[in-house]
């Protein structure tokens, strides 16, 4: 109440601009507090890793990229690499510093794979690094997913966008298996399907070697009895895994599994991405075939699925 006895109303800010100011303060002080907890959960060495790449970062790339939200994930992501699938990491060393094309088996029904190459080459190398992984066209129609992947450094896959990324001395990771890969049922597991070829013409193109991946673990953490690819074609899915573990209480969970990730020595090829079919393919066989090769040893000499 005024000197005079007039009520006074208390009507905020006197501007718009005043009220701006006070939201932008408080967003500052909601994403401090949100950051400091998000280091406490990374722990001190993975806050130095990501603080390391965060730094020659100004906000999002052309493809979206955004360090900052990549960190919050970093958070679910070390946690399943650390305490959920345990992951062992072999080799990591072969993977050279520069421009370098990741090429895997793809399994598990969803791609925790990815996840764990990613988190190995953030959290277990001697340099850390983002992994740019290349994804199906079709995450790009899903809610959410359309926004958030392209945030943590997942990019389409196309070929235009893989060559600009190796360009610029990014580590890209491919599935040439895609779709075929992630879905297989469980009696075909660790048996890698037909390659695509367009993975090594734009390794050619970009005259990135091709480091070697077998991920072993994924296979067997969601069992899939089949795949009802046509049906699943109808509601704009590649596949439509059968997946019995869903029936029982928490079974939409991946099974802990115990992740065995293995880097092979690097391949350099030479020769024109327009070559023939031909030429291109006796260059995927010998990918191929190195990649089943480590797989094969790894489950040899794996103890138990579980550890």
């Amino acid at each position: 109440m005024s000197g005079d006895g007039r009520l006074t109303v208390y009507r905020g800010p006197r501007s718009a601009s005043g009220a701006l100011a006070a939201l932008g303060r408080l967003k500052d002080r909601v994403r401090a507090r949100a950051d400091a907890a998000v280091d406490a959960l990374l722990g001190d060495d993975a806050t130095r890793r990501m603080d390391s790449l965060t730094s020659a970062h100004d906000g999002p790339d052309e493809f979206g990229f955004d360090p900052r939200v990549a960190r919050y994930a970093v958070v679910g992501a070390r946690a399943l690499h650390r305490r959920y699938f345990r992951t062992e990491v072999f080799g990591i060393d072969h993977v050279p510093a520069g421009r370098v094309m990741l090429i895997s088996n793809h399994s598990g029904q969803l791609p925790l794979d990815g996840m764990a190459i990613g988190a190995s080459l953030l959290l277990d190398a001697p340099r850390p690094r983002f992994v740019r992984s290349m994804v199906e066209k079709w995450t790009a129609t899903l809610p959410f997913i359309a926004e958030f992947f392209p945030r943590c450094g997942q990019v389409v896959g196309v070929p235009e966008n893989c060559i600009r990324l190796l360009e610029n001395d990014e580590a890209v990771l491919v599935f040439p298996e895609g779709a075929r890969g992630i879905s297989k049922p469980f009696d075909q597991r660790y048996k890698l399907t037909e390659f695509g070829l367009g993975f090594l013409r734009m390794a050619l193109a970009a005259r990135a070697p091709i480091v070697p991946v077998a991920v072993i673990g994924a296979e067997e953490q969601y069992v899939s009895i089949a795949n009802l690819e046509s049906l699943g074609k109808l509601i704009g899915m590649p596949a439509l895994p059968v997946l019995p573990q869903l029936l029982v209480p928490g079974g939409f969970l991946p099974l802990p599994t115990k992740y065995r990730i293995y880097f092979g020595e690097p391949l350099r090829f030479e020769g024109d991405p327009d070559d023939e079919d031909a030429v291109i393919e006796a260059h995927v066989s010998v990918v191929k075939s190195t990649i089943q090769s480590m797989i094969n040893r790894g489950l040899k000499e794996r103890r138990s699925i579980f550890w």
